[in-house]
């Protein structure tokens, strides 16, 4: 019987099992893919409080690390229920095991959204890509594309100018959400070319790709983009499906307050799966801080 089973490893849910074995904490984290959550794919992280430049893998990793050595459990499988076990209790399952627990921390985090075209599952890996680090190298010297507005749009866009040949960055609206830092740098980029306000409507090629189709979304207006990749930016889909009928969801994320309070006893949230404004780094180890003293304070006065 663990007292707190976390899902999730990302930076909500390291950061949630350094507090709450810090607190003394039987803690178990399950992680489905990779340590880290999507912070891994980022280059450089350079808006975390006290560390001016840091790759997002070796950050995920220090996270790790610390959790790691403080005693928290580790389980690399991804959870697919969580049932009542007794009065009060649960019971976390996940593919191949499972285990009791006092309390739960959901920290699922989001996953990569779709364009939801034609053939775009079909050219996965052969030209569509929803990570630039991780499949840019494969593109040295090719023409390449981003379509996305907010910051991991404009930084995978940077990261690409520097192996491709040209990269288009296409966004739906003709501002940015990304910081203005960043948007700037975008434009000064000499083999960047800028493509705005327009969408991806249609993907070119068979056994992989070759170009797309936009739309222009003030006047219409179609036009094909021939390129070697295109990499898809456009915001995330949280990871909440497993726990639909155990917590309350609003727009699929977990609903809570600043408290990471779910409204089932013994059940807590954090991160980008919980309904919140701002979805950064810093926030998410700030819910992983509060979720899991709540949860301590739980396990200690049921």
């Amino acid at each position: 019987m663990a007292d707190i089973v976390i899902i999730g490893g990302g930076p909500a849910g390291l950061t949630a099992a350094v507090y709450a074995r810090r607190a003394g904490m039987e803690t178990v984290v399950f992680e489905g893919a990779m340590y880290g959550g999507q912070i891994v794919n980022t280059p450089e992280v350079e808006n975390y409080p006290g560390i001016p430049k840091i790759s997002g893998f070796d950050l995920a990793m220090s996270l790790y690390n610390q959790a790691s050595d403080l005693g928290a459990e580790f389980v690399m499988e991804a959870v697919v229920a969580i049932e009542r076990y007794g009065e009060r209790d649960w019971l976390v399952r996940s593919e191949y095991s499972s285990v009791k627990a006092k309390a739960v921390i959901i920290a699922t985090g989001a996953n990569n959204r779709h364009l939801g075209l034609e053939n775009e599952d079909l050219l996965l890996g052969r030209g569509i890509s929803y990570c630039a680090t991780c499949d840019g190298a494969f593109f040295k010297n090719k023409v390449v594309a981003v379509n996305g507005g907010g910051n991991t749009a404009v930084e995978d866009a940077l990261y690409l100018a520097g192996i491709a040949s040209k990269v288009y960055l296409i966004h739906r609206r003709t501002a940015f959400r990304a910081e203005q830092r960043l948007v700037e740098r975008a434009i000064s980029t000499e083999n960047m070319e800028i493509v705005t306000p327009k969408t991806v409507t249609a993907l070119h090629g068979e056994d992989r790709l070759t170009g797309i189709t936009v739309r222009d979304a003030e006047t219409g207006e179609e036009s094909e983009i021939s390129l070697d990749a295109l990499f898809v930016a456009i915001g995330q889909v949280p990871a909440a499906a497993p726990f639909a009928g155990l917590t309350v969801q609003e727009n699929g994320y977990i609903k809570a307050g600043e408290d990471c309070l779910t409204g089932t006893e013994g059940i807590f949230v954090a991160g980008d799966v919980r309904t919140k404004a701002v979805r950064q780094l810093t926030t998410a180890a700030s819910d992983g801080a509060v979720a899991a003293l709540a949860a301590c304070e739980y396990v200690r006065l049921r």
